[in-house]
């Protein structure tokens, strides 16, 4: 089933992506396609899907089972061939919003989302400890679009109200991106999951996302799969969970997997500046989004 809502409308391109790779993209209907905006949960996702799928497996390499299709390196043609030599069900991550990517009525979604303030924390100490190396690498790939990426300002602060001021910047837009998934919701192959329902429920939301990939888990192999998905499980064996290896982050792997934790923001922000961010988000999404978006409950 589609909609207008799921048809795709635009490319987008920027430092890190070029959405013009999903227009060639083979699927099988049993694709599963883990979206978020960023630093939301993604990796955590993608390692309890590969656990689900795999029933608890020992030793798999996520970073590369499970590449983020619209990133510019590597190549288009270098990651469209890999994933069409996989012969397990394939689990693909995507930061884009609906309408920039193709949607398949066939293929599964799931959504993760986090409080903005949260998600743009996590993703300063992503930013600030990305090697040099690597920012050459995005900023000198063919066919750079905008403005390229640089090291952000020392202080979260400055680079959370650059980012609330200029939309995303340095990155891109997370009220276009919350609000083109939450307007999907419904549709039957669309989950959203919240990233502090899973920090309070990791277990729960661990069966409500194998019963919506239509996933059987035998009974005794969930004690295993819950402790592979664990926080401190993902740190010890960060080289085979976090994207390319960790090699793009100063310190590797264990650098990606920060501190999983929420609210590092109060410390910094002041009580204007949260008031500016409630504002835009009610402005930006409507209330019941909003209200989703900061609590995490249910949808």
């Amino acid at each position: 089933m589609t909609t207008p809502l799921s048809q795709k409308t635009r490319e987008i391109y920027n430092n890190h992506m070029d959405s013009t790779i999903w227009n060639d993209f083979p699927f099988r209907d049993d694709d599963i396609v883990i979206a978020t905006w960023a630093k939301s949960g993604t990796t955590w996702m993608q390692q309890i899907v590969s656990q689900l799928i795999f029933k608890g497996e020992e030793g798999l390499n996520v970073s590369e089972m499970s590449p983020w299709l619209d990133l510019r390196l590597p190549p288009a043609p270098v990651k469209l061939e890999a994933l069409e030599a996989q012969t397990h069900r394939r689990f693909i991550k995507t930061h884009l919003p609906v309408d920039a990517l193709v949607f398949n009525p066939a293929v599964k979604y799931l959504y993760i989302a986090r409080d903005g303030r949260d998600a743009v924390w996590s993703m300063h100490n992503h930013q600030i400890n990305m090697t040099p190396e690597m920012m050459e690498a995005l900023n000198t790939a063919p066919n750079l679009v905008g403005p390229p990426l640089a090291p952000p300002p020392e202080d979260p602060r400055t680079f959370f109200l650059e980012w609330l001021n200029e939309d995303g910047f340095p990155v891109w837009s997370l009220w276009e991106n919350i609000r083109t998934w939450w307007a999907v919701r419904d549709l039957p192959n669309v989950m959203l999951i919240h990233f502090n329902d899973l920090k309070a429920d990791m277990p729960g939301e661990m069966r409500r996302i194998a019963k919506f990939l239509e996933i059987d888990v035998a009974e005794d192999a969930w004690p295993a799969i819950i402790e592979h998905c664990s926080f401190d499980y993902m740190k010890a064996h960060a080289d085979k969970v976090v994207p390319l290896g960790g090699q793009p982050w100063k310190g590797g792997a264990k650098t990606f997997i920060n501190k999983g934790s929420n609210g590092r923001w109060r410390e910094k922000l002041t009580a204007e500046d949260s008031a500016a961010y409630e504002a835009r988000a009610l402005k930006e999404l409507g209330a019941e989004c909003v209200r989703w978006l900061e609590s995490g409950e249910r949808v």
